[in-house]
């Protein structure tokens, strides 16, 4: 079995795959400095609830914005699983894509996963929606390379933000509201960063297909994504698992790769 693993800002998300189905996915908080041995006892105690021997691990991914996490994932991966990580980003590791950036390696490696899921699922031109602890929109372009983006806040830290720097705003949880026009502050916080979202997403999107030339298929991820879906119809799909599958399709690639080179 495959194991899957996506760190970023918020959780790290931890994928379980026999082929290209799912057995099993679980979440923990994203730590620096949690070590090898704490995601060991973590996950030993899901995998034992689930019914899963976790010697049916045999290789292992990883994708991560978040360097400081990465030596303690590696270690996990080397030490308790015996399965030496494959570790986007790293020289070597062919993504199936070009990436067209003027810094290739600024691009994080979930950003790139995106693309790579995005590509096997959806033909032509794309733009992957992924509300994450930042707002980041990723195009491809009909062959798959990844072309640019933009990222903008994510929403928690513009509600975060709104709390934070007022005297009399509330901390609050973001609802879809059911009128743009809000009688209270809740309605009117509500609406402002809802709609206010709604209207980035759709004029970020027109901007994007003007200059790109071509019109764009829109995919939504990330786990506020659903609240968007049916509030514009920009948003095309809605893939949850996007970034998996991405890199599910990396780690085939590149382990077709590796058989290849053997003698």
């Amino acid at each position: 079995m495959l194991l899957a693993i996506n760190a970023n800002n918020t959780n790290v998300k931890f994928g379980l795959f026999e082929g290209e189905r799912m057995v099993g996915d679980w979440r923990i908080r994203t730590e620096s400095s949690r070590t090898s041995d704490e995601y060991m006892v973590w996950l030993s105690q899901l995998l034992a609830l689930a019914g899963i021997d976790r010697r049916l691990i045999t290789e292992t991914i990883i994708a991560t914005v978040v360097p400081q996490a990465l030596f303690h994932l590696r270690m996990f991966c080397e030490r308790h699983l015996a399965a030496p990580p494959l570790v986007i980003g790293e020289p070597g590791v062919e993504l199936g894509i070009r990436v067209l950036m003027d810094k290739p390696n600024e691009v994080g490696a979930d950003r790139l996963a995106n693309a790579v899921g995005g590509h096997l699922l959806y033909p032509g031109p794309l733009i992957i929606v992924d509300f994450g602890t930042a707002t980041s929109f990723d195009i491809t372009d009909a062959e798959g390379n990844f072309i640019g983006g933009a990222i903008a806040p994510g929403i928690n830290l513009s509600l975060e933000a709104l709390h934070m720097a007022t005297a009399k705003l509330p901390r609050i949880a973001l609802e879809p509201p059911s009128r743009v026009i809000g009688k209270d502050t809740l309605g009117a916080m509500q609406s402002g960063v809802y709609w206010g979202y709604v209207g980035l997403i759709e004029g970020l999107v027109s901007r994007i297909a003007k200059e790109f030339g071509a019109p764009f298929t829109t995919i939504a991820t990330g786990g506020l994504a659903p609240l968007f879906l049916g509030a514009t119809p920009v948003i095309a799909h809605l893939e949850p698992e996007i970034t998996m599958k991405g890199l599910v399709e990396i780690h085939r690639l590149n382990r077709g790769l590796s058989r290849e080179k053997r003698p």
